[in-house]
Formats: structure tokens, C-alpha cells, sequence
């Protein structure tokens, strides 16, 4: 991370965190005096004093004396009453730090999606046109010229942006990229940071760095180049350096540490990021935005940083190693205390449904809202990482590691993985067939991974489920057009799942990341099938793609292909604002009411067969336009400069 010292106003009352965190207490000031009488009521001395000198009679003294004992005592017991319950006010102090580090945290603005008001036509069509029409207004504001760039990146983020983002306008137009101002994840993903001295982050990056069992690829870079790169892969490495050497004269010394991994690595508890956050917004970041002619240029190498030769050897490290374990507790620290994450109770409470879904079926509308755990507390049941991750190395400070994917309550920071750029799963155009020669089926093949499996674990993992209920017999539910005269009236049926099955072609191909046991156990629950060439999914319409142990490495070929993807996904990358569903693909949720109706549609209805090509071919062309290699690299010389 560089440092941002040069954005912000230098004062030692601003870059001290004693003055900013020390707390006085007058005890005068108490809450846990105010409005009582404790503090005023004379000590039991007093009272026998002045009770000796007025009333000579033993039975007197005695008894006064237990009257004020008992008053004391009554007053004594209410005071922490009175003070415990105040922070569980639901409109008081308390929850306006909340709400407000939950909206920053998902760079929300001005408060949460609100579902759409469905009428009578299908579901699944008024999603559609709605975030068509949210999409097209998103590319046509884009700014037209540095100096837009520059008045939209204030107005959003209320500071000035860093050093060399004329640089990075440039380069961005010169690759022709399609989004220009359409970097919220970077700043969202950034504002705790602004909460740190630069220094303590620039320590932190050290201190992962020199510890090899932190399992992270180190690049430094001085000078404007790359000085030193090492602890990964040769794929990865070599990927890592192409991403960055065409802007890296542009940087500014730093140390970067990159997660090997594919789990994320770093989650803090809400109340130290509440506090980052806090710092950052009404702190650093307003001292930055004060400064009134920004530098263009990077301050001299900080004397703390190396000369980039090498990692210096450390012998502790924060991080903690705990794979094959459960993590949900760990994974929802961050998560607000209001939430249905942080349930006191044993067992879970409801998920927060209606804050993605809408109508009896579920359909996704808000794909952000899906993916944030903290309103899902379902997924500690049905999801891979949280029942027991194959890797899992975490630290609860605020480390600048980047990973390529992250559950939302991570602080992680996301970056476009070196795996795509380099083209790991290819998409060739000529062993592709056109829309009409297709089969009408949803395709899927994979392994069981996305969490390992002991004690029959891989029943609570999300591939499994995933697998298993496409596959099931029960029950499902559907919906069919009971309007008379031309007219639409969608109403919900229940169904036999079997008279389905022809639409699902979704099966694994291989059991592994399980304990002997589970590895048999699966083999025998499921109906394992060959393994597939990738190109065999080129020969069916619908194509499903799934998060595995992060990230699913497939997404970007099948958006390339002629086919109609199907995403279901908890682990958010770089993409997010600028892939979007309905518009580029058909969000899933993983409680799976909505599956069947949400391919039956597609494949079975005249408007849904239009609008399934559609959206193929839709999608298709705009991967085509921002998946490129140059649209990579654009973001990421983005992220590096902030």
C-alpha cells in the first residue's frame, strides 16, 4: 500500500492514533450515574451520626439504618439495568455507527435495493427489463473526458484521486476499455485501510512477507519497477509480472503481498472496522479532500521500506492455520451485531430473503444482497468454505493481502486473478456450435470441491446440494399462465421434480478434498459420470457455473460461448459492477426454489426461449468487450494507484 500521507493535510492531531482513541471519562459525565440519585445519597455514616445526635433510641438507629440500606440497594440494582439495555435500542446511538458501516462496507449510497413491484407477467421477464434499462443508464453516464473523470471519482468518494490518475485515464482510453468511472469495489474495499497510518500498513505488508509459512507471493516494486517477485507458482508469477509491467513506472515504491491460496485470508471484528471505517470517513479521508492544489506525483520512498533486494526473515506471524475446520465463526466477526449472522441462540435464525428475492419462488433481484453473509445464516449449513475449508489461513488485523475472491465479511483485497489473464480455460470459437444446433438442457460436470469433507460434511457443502436436489425426486414448484384472452396472470404450482429431469444434465465427474470414508460415501450417492472435455459444454444452451473452493476459474469461457450461463456464486471478485444479472447472466440463489422455473422458463416459453438467446448473445458480446486482458490490467492499475 503506498502512502497517502501526501492526500491528506499533515497534522499530528490527525496522524496520532493516542489523541484520536484515547477516551476521557468524567465521572460526572457517567451514563451510569446520570439521571439517578446514587451519587447524591450521604454515606450510612453520615446518616448514624446525624441520627445519634437527634434520636437517642437504639431501635430507631436500627431501623433507619435498614430503610437506607434497602434504598441504597435498590438503587444500586437498577443502575446496570437502566445501562444494558441502551445499546440494544433499535433507533438509538448505537445503531447509526451500524447502519452506516454496513452501507459503506456495500458501497450503498443511499440505502439498500429495493425489490421490484412485480405485476402480471412473468417474474423472471420484469427482472430482465429492469436491469436493462439500470445498465444502459450505467454505460451511457460514463465520463467523456479526464476532467469529468476527475469531477465524478469527488463526487463519489469525496476526495481528490491519487497521483498519476491522468495516467491511468490514458491508458484506460487507449484500450478502448468500456467503464470509466465504475470503481466502487476498489474505494469500498479501501476505506478501512484509511483508518491505518500509512506506516502501520506498509509494517504489516513486511511482517506478512517475511514469514514463509503465510503462503503469499511478494512482489516489491522501487524505482518503478519490479524489484523483486517471489513465493508462488511459475504460472502465477510470470502472470503477475504481465499483468503490471505495463504501468508499473507509475507506481510508487510499495510492497505487495498476494494470496496463493484460494480461501481468503484476512477478516476483522466489526468493532475494530467500525472504527477504521469511522477514522477513514470522518478523519483522513475529509483532510485529504481539504488539501487544495493535490500533488500529482508520489513522496519520496518512505525510510522504512527496503531496498526491494529482499524479504526480510521474520520469525512470528498473525496469521493462523487452521484448515479442515469450521470457519463460519470466524467469517461472521465482521458481520454488524444487528444481523442474523450474530444470533445469540443456538441454532439459525431465518435468512434475510427479502432483502435479494423476490416473489414465492425466490427470483435473485439484488445479487450483492445474495452474496453477503451477514443476512444469510443458512450458508454456515450449505456452503463449503464455512462447513470446512480445504486451506484456511487467517489473520484478524487489517492486512493489505490481495486475494482473487472473497466471502463479503472479508477484508481482503480484490484483485483481477492472474488465472484468467493468463487464459487457464480457454474458450475457442471455432469447437463452439450456434444457438439453434444446441441441446435444451442446463450442463454442468465437476469434482466435489469447495470444502473438504469428514463426518459426512459434504453433506452441508454447496456443490453437493447443488448436485443432489437438481437430481432429487421430490417436490418442486414451477409457475403457469392462468390468464384468459391474451392476458398474463403467473400463478406458483407444485410439481413433481421428475417431470423435469430431461432439463438437467448436472453431475460430477470426480470425488476428492474428503477423508476415505466421505470419498466412498459420495461415490455411492451420486451418479458419477466420465470425466468431460470443456468442450463438450459448447453443445447445450445452458450452461451452470458454481463457486468452488472460490471462485469458479470457468466463468469468463462460458460468458465468451453461444450459451446462456447460469451463475450461482457466494465469492465476489473484481467484476462485480461490471458484469450484471439479467443483463450478462441468470443469478441462482442456493436455497434453489426458483431452479426449475428459472430454466423451465427459458426453455419452454416462447417469450423466455427469446429472451434466453438474448441474453446469450448479449452476454457474449459485452464479455468480449471487458474481459480482454487490457480490462484486467485497467483495473488493476486502478487499484494499485489508490
Amino acid at each position: 500500500m503506498k502512502d497517502h500521507g501526501q492526500r491528506r493535510r499533515s497534522s499530528s492531531n490527525l496522524n496520532s492514533p493516542q489523541q484520536q482513541r484515547r477516551i476521557r471519562v468524567n465521572p460526572s459525565n457517567s451514563p451510569f450515574l446520570e439521571d439517578h440519585d446514587e451519587s447524591k445519597v450521604p454515606s450510612l455514616n453520615t446518616i448514624f451520626l446525624r441520627t445519634k445526635r437527634k434520636m437517642r433510641s437504639r431501635q430507631t438507629v436500627s431501623l433507619l439504618a435498614l430503610i437506607s440500606l434497602a434504598v441504597l440497594t435498590v438503587l444500586y440494582l437498577r443502575t446496570p439495568y437502566i445501562t444494558l439495555r441502551t445499546p440494544l435500542e433499535a433507533n438509538g446511538p448505537s445503531a447509526k455507527p451500524i447502519q452506516e458501516l454496513s452501507n459503506a462496507l456495500d458501497g450503498k449510497a443511499a440505502g439498500p435495493q429495493k425489490p421490484p413491484q412485480l405485476s402480471n407477467t412473468h417474474p423472471i421477464q420484469q427482472l430482465i427489463k429492469s436491469a436493462e434499462e439500470d445498465f444502459g443508464k450505467i454505460v451511457e453516464r460514463q465520463s467523456k473526458t479526464l476532467a469529468e473523470a476527475i469531477k465524478e471519482y469527488r463526487r463519489r468518494y469525496g476526495i481528490p484521486p491519487p497521483p498519476n490518475f491522468d495516467r491511468w485515464y490514458s491508458f484506460a482510453k487507449s484500450k478502448n476499455v468500456q467503464f470509466i468511472d465504475e470503481y466502487d469495489s476498489i474505494h469500498t474495499t479501501l476505506t478501512p485501510f484509511w483508518g491505518l497510518k500509512p506506516k502501520t500498513i506498509r509494517n504489516r505488508a513486511r511482517e506478512a512477507l517475511g514469514y514463509d509459512a503465510n503462503n503469499l507471493l511478494g512482489v516489491l516494486i522501487r524505482k518503478g519497477e519490479i524489484k523483486k517477485l517471489e513465493g508462488g507458482i511459475p504460472w502465477a508469477m510470470e502472470a503477475t509480472r504481465g499483468m503490471v509491467e505495463k504501468f508499473t513506472k507509475y507506481l510508487p515504491d510499495m510492497d505487495l503481498c498476494f494470496n496463493i491460496h484460494d480461501e481468503p485470508r484476512v477478516v476483522v471484528p466489526y468493532d475494530d472496522l467500525s472504527r477504521l471505517v469511522r477514522s477513514a470517513k470522518d478523519v483522513n479521508m475529509p483532510a485529504a479532500n481539504a488539501v487544495a492544489k493535490p500533488r500529482n506525483s508520489w513522496s519520496q520512498r518512505p525510510g522504512d521500506l527496503s531496498d526491494g533486494t529482499r524479504f526480510e526473515d521474520l520469525k512470528l506471524t498473525r496469521f493462523n492455520v487452521i484448515p479442515h475446520q469450521a470457519t463460519w465463526t470466524h467469517s461472521r466477526i465482521s458481520c454488524p451485531p444487528d444481523s442474523p449472522a450474530r444470533y445469540l441462540e443456538d441454532g439459525l435464525t431465518e435468512d434475510n430473503v427479502d432483502s435479494y428475492a423476490v416473489g414465492e419462488l425466490g427470483f435473485i433481484y439484488n445479487k450483492t444482497a445474495f452474496s453477503d453473509i451477514c443476512q444469510s445464516p443458512s450458508f454456515s449449513e450449505t456452503y463449503g468454505f464455512f462447513d470446512r475449508p480445504n486451506a484456511f489461513n487467517v489473520a484478524h488485523d487489517l492486512f493489505p493481502v490481495f486475494s482473487a475472491s472473497k466471502p463479503s465479511s472479508y477484508s481482503d483485497i480484490v484483485y483481477p486473478s492472474p488465472w484468467y489473464w493468463a487464459g487457464k480455460v480457454t474458450y475457442d470459437d471455432t469447437t463452439d456450435m450456434d444457438w439453434a444446433q444446441k441441446e435444451g438442457q442446463l450442463y454442468w460436470r465437476g469434482s466435489t470441491n469447495g470444502g473438504f469433507s469428514r463426518d459426512g460434511g459434504w453433506r452441508r457443502q454447496h456443490r453437493q446440494h447443488v448436485v443432489k436436489k437438481m437430481n432429487a425426486g421430490d417436490q418442486a414448484k414451477i409457475m403457469t399462465n392462468i390468464g384468459e384472452g391474451g392476458t398474463e396472470e403467473w400463478k406458483v404450482k407444485e410439481v413433481s421434480r421428475s417431470d423435469f429431469k430431461d432439463m438437467f444434465d448436472v453431475h460430477f465427474t470426480h470425488v476428492d478434498q474428503c477423508d476415505p470414508g466421505d470419498c466412498k460415501a459420495q461415490e455411492q450417492f451420486f451418479d458419477i459420470k466420465e470425466p468431460a472435455e470443456q468442450n463438450e459444454a459448447w453443445k447445450y444452451k445452458y450452461l451452470l457455473d458454481i463457486d468452488g473452493n472460490a471462485f469458479s476459474g470457468r466463468f469468463y469461457a462460458f460468458l465468451k460461448s453461444k450459451s446462456l450461463v447460469y451463475k450461482l456464486a457466494v465469492f465476489r471478485e473484481w467484476h462485480e459492477e461490471w458484469l450484471k444479472p439479467w443483463v450478462h447472466y441468470v443469478p441462482l440463489s442456493l436455497r434453489g426454489d426458483e431452479w426449475v422455473e428459472a430454466v423451465r422458463w427459458f426453455a419452454g416459453e416462447p417469450s423466455g426461449k427469446q429472451e434466453a438467446e438474448h441474453i446469450a448473445m448479449q452476454g457474449r458480446e459485452w464479455a468480449n468487450k471487458v474481459l480482454r486482458n487490457e480490462d484486467l490490467e485497467v483495473w488493476f492499475f486502478r487499484l494499485l494507484l489508490e
